[in-house]
């Protein structure tokens, strides 16, 4: 059992008189998250299982009080995966402005309906907390800091869904099954995906490019499909939270890419299953753009679970200067050149430290990795 830093997060925010969302990828923890919430509540609690069809018309367009009768006296109500059920945010909407007393939690295991019924029938209304594959941070915290470092090398191959964290040793067949059966659920039943193998063949081009800019056009030529398609599968796979995009960051100079992205996997595990590739760290030619994957992805995390606001760019002239991640939070610029051999010393490029004086640079490497992705020294 591997304890999450969510699950605090959200006790805290319990009878606020609001709904709380927990939103994520399948099988990352989700349904073992609020069960742990719903065993301190006892007979106190009530659970309904979106993917059961009669549960989920059961809240389907029903009128407050009949909302009520379903939960009882209940004090706490989880709705799990509840992206299957239709008009599910003004059933939530219908709740929390007549029964504030009833905690209800819904989980989504895509934000692809859920997002676009809840934003404007909760606004104001709702707590929100998304959950990804186990974090660095919490691993060490369940597993020790020494342990954690040991095993670095085997995460950025494996990732760190918590059923592969559990099944030492058949990491390759588990993440087979995790991609080829949970994955893309969401995606094939909501998003209406009518080409599963272009969606297959952009994940791939993806996996190859992670750590450089993505040219949507670029990719429609590669695969036979244009460009509108391709913007789209990638914005699906984004809202199930498969992967996530990086934007370019541009203020002063002239030559500064403006419109251009990376995008970056969630979980290293999954790129790798997306390629076929499960060789060692050392068998590798893309370590470097692995060890960026996970720097970033676990960033991100950390970023979530602490509640830091702040955005997230990478920058690059075209005559190529770059740098691979910057931050800007409290209204100060944070520059991050990740590199996976410690002896390859990088500096700041001339000119953004000109463009941009006073922003703060710093190269992660194997040797100091660990603030950066768990915020302590």
């Amino acid at each position: 059992m591997i304890p999450r830093f969510q699950e605090d997060a959200i006790k805290k925010r319990l009878f606020k008189g609001k709904v709380i969302l927990l939103l994520g990828p399948r099988q990352v923890g989700k349904t073992t998250l609020v069960n742990n919430i719903r065993r301190a509540f006892s007979s106190d609690c009530i659970y309904l299982n979106g993917d059961e069809p009669d549960i989920a018309r059961a809240l389907s367009d029903k009128t407050s009080t009949e909302l009520k009768a379903l939960i009882g006296n209940k004090r706490l109500a989880i709705i799990d995966e509840a992206q299957r059920v239709r008009n599910i945010g003004i059933s939530l909407k219908l709740l929390v402005d007549n029964y504030p007393d009833i905690q209800v939690i819904a989980t989504g295991s895509s934000s692809l309906e859920l997002g676009n019924e809840i934003n404007e029938p909760l606004t104001g209304r709702k707590f929100e907390f998304f959950l990804f594959p186990v974090s660095y941070a919490e691993m060490e915290q369940a597993a020790g800091q020494l342990e954690t470092r040991r095993l670095l090398k085997h995460r950025l191959i494996f990732g760190y869904y918590p059923e592969v964290i559990n099944n030492p040793g058949d990491e390759e067949y588990t993440l087979r099954l995790l991609a080829n059966s949970y994955l893309y659920k969401d995606l094939f039943m909501l998003g209406d995906i009518r080409k599963p193998d272009l969606l297959q063949r952009i994940l791939q081009a993806l996996a190859f490019q992670i750590g450089s800019e993505v040219s949507y056009n670029e990719i429609g030529q590669l695969i036979g499909a244009d460009n509108q398609t391709v913007e789209r599968y990638i914005n699906l796979l984004e809202k199930s939270f498969v992967i996530f995009r990086v934007g370019s960051f541009s203020r002063n100079l002239r030559n500064e890419l403006k419109r251009s992205r990376k995008i970056y996997f969630w979980d290293n595990g999954i790129r790798n299953t997306i390629i076929s590739n499960f060789n060692a760290v050392e068998l590798r030619p893309d370590t470097g753009a692995l060890w960026e994957n996970f720097l970033a992805s676990e960033r991100q995390k950390l970023n979530a679970y602490r509640a830091t606001y702040a955005n997230h760019y990478f920058w690059r002239t075209h005559a190529q200067q770059e740098i691979d991640y910057l931050e800007e939070t409290g209204g100060k610029l944070f520059a991050y050149e990740f590199c996976w051999n410690p002896k390859k010393r990088k500096k700041i490029p001339p000119s953004f430290q000109e463009a941009y004086p006073g922003s703060q640079y710093q190269v992660i490497t194997p040797e100091n990795y660990r603030e950066f992705i768990t915020g302590a020294p």
